[in-house]
């Protein structure tokens, strides 16, 4: 009698079992919407939006912003102030392209300067066509103003104008002022101290071992040799926007 019980306990647990199931499957497929949904990983690769880098507002096949580069690089554009020889300024805002062999080569003079507890300061990188044409006919002198019908390196994205400066951020004595025209200000000059003489011959060696070349008459000019490109005519927009 036992055992008769026992075996209809087991057979009415099965068949329990069983309309359970089958009513399971049936709300299932009565409300699929109401499937356990699947778990996705978090995505761990997007970047803290506190370091998201603002899109870049320009062709970066053909230009790029140093600051982008090596943001411990200083910018001092002195054509986007009046404090120039022209008294005028010349650009809407102050932001630094070059081309991107260009600029890539900058970014590694001012870390090998970084090594000494030195940095770069920018005066002048691309400059507009159009801005080239203003500045001749405000100083047509081609010992220092590049013709238009011309073109100067500043035009094809390939040339700089810049100094050192400490971890103060004082520059380095270089004898004369940016954009003095004189021959105070030539690379052959011999009447200066031998402190400014020091100072020039580190920002020589560092551009030049960079890959750039300098000039005779200026000791803040220096222009990429490794690559050419045409004169441009871009312009840049303004403000510049936020990094971060």
């Amino acid at each position: 009698m036992y055992v008769r019980l026992f075996f209809l306990f087991i057979l009415s647990l099965l068949v329990f079992c069983c309309v359970d199931v089958q009513q399971g499957q049936e709300a299932e497929s009565l409300h699929p919407e109401r499937k356990t949904p699947e778990v996705i990983p978090a995505d761990t690769s997007v970047a803290n939006p506190e370091k998201t880098i603002a899109v870049p507002d320009y062709d970066t096949s053909q230009w790029s912003e140093l600051i982008r580069l090596d943001e411990t690089i200083v910018l001092d554009m002195r054509y986007a102030t009046i404090n120039n020889f022209v008294k005028e300024q010349l650009y809407d805002c102050g932001r630094c392209f070059l081309r991107p062999e260009a600029a890539k080569a900058v970014a590694g003079a001012n870390q090998a300067l970084g090594k000494l507890g030195f940095r770069l300061k920018m005066f002048d990188c691309f400059r507009p066509l159009p801005v080239q044409q203003r500045l001749w006919d405000k100083f047509q002198n081609p010992s220092y103003v590049t013709p238009p019908s011309k073109g100067s390196m500043h035009n094809r994205g390939l040339a700089v104008d810049l100094t050192i400066i400490d971890q103060t951020g004082e520059e380095l004595d270089m004898g004369t002022e940016f954009d003095f025209f004189g021959k105070e200000a030539h690379h052959t000059y011999t009447g200066h101290s031998e402190e400014v003489n020091k100072n020039r011959l580190l920002l020589k060696k560092t551009m030049e071992d960079a890959g750039f070349r300098g000039i005779r008459t200026e000791w803040w000019h220096y222009s990429y040799s490794k690559r050419t490109y045409k004169l441009s005519e871009m312009l840049w927009n303004c403000p510049a926007p936020d990094k971060d």
